[in-house]
């Protein structure tokens, strides 16, 4: 697979992350905050990892 494919990928998916976080802590936010939270947590941790693959694939694969 090429770099760039993999890079929309990753990318696509931390944007796809992002936003069913924000959606599902504004849905929880009301009933169980604490679910909220954790969840905001854990959807804000796995973009990170989304992002910082797509530094490191950018700054270290070869074709």
């Amino acid at each position: 697979m090429k770099k760039k494919i993999i890079i929309r990928i990753l990318a696509t998916l931390a944007i796809l992350t992002a936003i069913a976080c924000v959606v599902l802590y504004f849905v929880l936010r009301n009933d169980k905050p604490w679910l909220a939270f954790y969840f905001a947590c854990c959807g804000g941790a796995l973009v990170f990892n989304f992002l910082l693959s797509i530094f490191l694939i950018h700054k270290n694969f070869k074709r």
